[in-house]
């Protein structure tokens, strides 16, 4: 691999909107609202949500070989975000990042 690709740079972009989206919504918004939007496993969703989706980004961007497997698992703890956020509710914004993420990294993973 020699060079990013344009489906990568759009799979880099997904990742940082996502990682950018959770960390700012559990910052702010969770902290602000607080109750279920606070509790250790939804909190713990979204941090680990975030930093899986910065990791993700900056595999891709060294170009090391090895980034389909962590896209793989990218895709899976999105989906989870997503589906807690949904659960939750009031979270639109992030439910649609993490999906959108999810699915990138997805085709990323094939």
């Amino acid at each position: 691999m020699d060079h990013i690709t344009e489906a990568m740079q759009v799979c880099i972009d997904e990742c940082l909107r996502c990682y950018q989206a959770c960390l700012g919504m559990a910052m702010t918004h969770c902290l602000e609202v607080g109750g279920e939007h606070t509790k250790p496993d939804h909190f713990r969703i979204m941090m680990a949500c975030a930093e899986v989706c910065r990791t993700s980004a900056h595999v891709m961007l060294l170009q090391f070989p090895g980034h389909k497997g962590i896209c793989r698992e990218c895709a899976d703890v999105c989906e989870e975000c997503a589906n807690d956020c949904e659960r939750i509710g009031g979270m639109d914004g992030c439910v649609k990042t993490c999906r959108s993420c999810a699915e990138s990294c997805r085709e990323m993973a094939a």
